[in-house]
């Protein structure tokens, strides 16, 4: 023990450093991702294993944004970076410089489940899907500018419906950063005024080259949409989650815009057989009423027209007088019952009662009708027909 050269956890920790990054500076492996945790700061870190061995991974922010797709547990990966060592752990790790999908296989498994997610949670039901407009006249687009399927969505509208408007937003649908860029300009044509329909899509290319439509944050900004959604992605073969989301799936961008957009020529024709249809009605109706006013000439009413004014006015008077009669038969009868009220009124007048010599008696706020009522030694009041005395002080007999 004596002669054993003792060191630091530190020093050993560093030579442990030294050794591993500088016999493993450049290493390619394979396997399945397990507990991806993308931190706030943008970095990523995960275990990557298979069945008899782990190792942690780190991918910062400025690598992992070329990395086309969003890595997932279980998804099966092809890695390569250096090994390093975290001091303060004593852990080591892989510094991940580049990341794929080990095989196509990955990416279609992936394909598969979140499209399986998103089905259960009712993204793609049909009863959610808004039919787009018959005649949209300001239509929004969200693709690359600088591609085939742009210029032919261009050629499409302006041969079909040179009156469209088009609101075109530039989108980078392909690689770092591209699903991103989609969700961005979906939200931002949505704040375009009068926009009726919006377009996503791009050209043909690989699963890989598609993949940007494949992102759940590009689906979930589909369904989000306040506008109807087209998608046209690829050609008539390729599906995307984005296609199974949107209102309305297109084969291809070109045909996407045939959808949007009607046809003038065709519609010019339509107006015409329209006009045409108008102008035949109009001149049936015009010869119907021609001959309903003939008939009605002809008729025994148009040739005899004083009789039936003169009948009409004959019902007329009668329905005049019986009217006035019965209101002044009924002014009568209701004058005679006032009448007979008044004169009711009149013979239950007081003063001509007392007038005829008789005398109320008053007794603490009462009228007294009978002597034996009256209580002796207390006030009382006689009101005559000229008069009222008060009686305060006398004495019964």
């Amino acid at each position: 023990m004596d002669n054993l050269k003792i060191i630091t956890v530190s020093q050993l920790t560093f030579e442990i450093k030294r050794l591993l990054e500088e016999n493993f500076q450049n290493v390619s492996l394979i396997g399945e991702i397990s507990n991806f945790k993308p931190h706030v700061s943008g970095h990523w870190y995960f275990s990557l294993k298979d069945a008899e061995a782990q190792i942690s991974c780190t991918m910062w922010k400025g690598v992992n944004s070329a990395v086309f797709f969003t890595p997932q547990d279980g998804m099966k990966i092809v890695v390569t970076g250096k090994v390093t060592v975290y001091p303060p752990r004593g852990n080591y790790q892989l510094d991940v410089r580049s990341m794929k999908p080990a095989g196509i296989g990955e990416l279609q498994l992936n394909f598969e489940l979140l499209k399986e997610r998103l089905k259960k949670e009712g993204l793609f039901d049909a009863e959610r899907k808004r039919p787009i407009p018959n005649l949209p006249m300001k239509i929004g687009i969200a693709t690359a500018i600088d591609g085939a399927a742009f210029r032919d969505m261009v050629s499409v509208a302006g041969r079909r419906f040179p009156l469209v408007e088009l609101v075109v937003i530039p989108t980078s649908v392909q690689g770092v950063g591209a699903a991103e860029s989609i969700v961005d300009s979906i939200k931002a044509l949505n704040k375009v005024p009068e926009i009726e329909l919006i377009i996503i899509g791009r050209g043909g290319g690989s699963i890989e080259d598609l993949w940007a439509f494949n992102e759940e944050i590009v689906a979930r900004a589909v369904y989000n949409s306040r506008i109807p959604v087209i998608s046209a992605v690829g050609h008539e073969v390729d599906f995307t989650i984005s296609d199974f989301v949107a209102d309305v799936r297109a084969a291809t961008p070109t045909a996407a815009m045939e959808l949007a957009t009607v046809d003038m020529w065709e519609l010019i024709k339509n107006i015409n057989s329209t006009i045409g249809y108008l102008g035949e009605s109009l001149t049936k109706r015009l010869k119907d009423e021609r001959n309903r006013i003939k008939y009605f000439i002809q008729s025994y009413a148009s040739r005899v027209p004083e009789s039936l004014i003169n009948t009409n006015r004959q019902r007329l008077d009668h329905t005049t007088y019986r009217l006035t009669t019965g209101l002044e038969n009924r002014l009568e009868k209701t004058k005679s019952n006032l009448l007979l009220r008044i004169k009711a009124l009149e013979n239950h007048d007081l003063s001509k009662t007392l007038k005829k010599g008789f005398v109320i008696v008053r007794q603490n706020g009462k009228a007294v009708y009978r002597a034996k009522k009256l209580e002796w030694g207390n006030p009382f009041s006689m009101r005559f027909f000229d008069n009222q005395i008060e009686i305060n002080n006398y004495e019964k007999e």
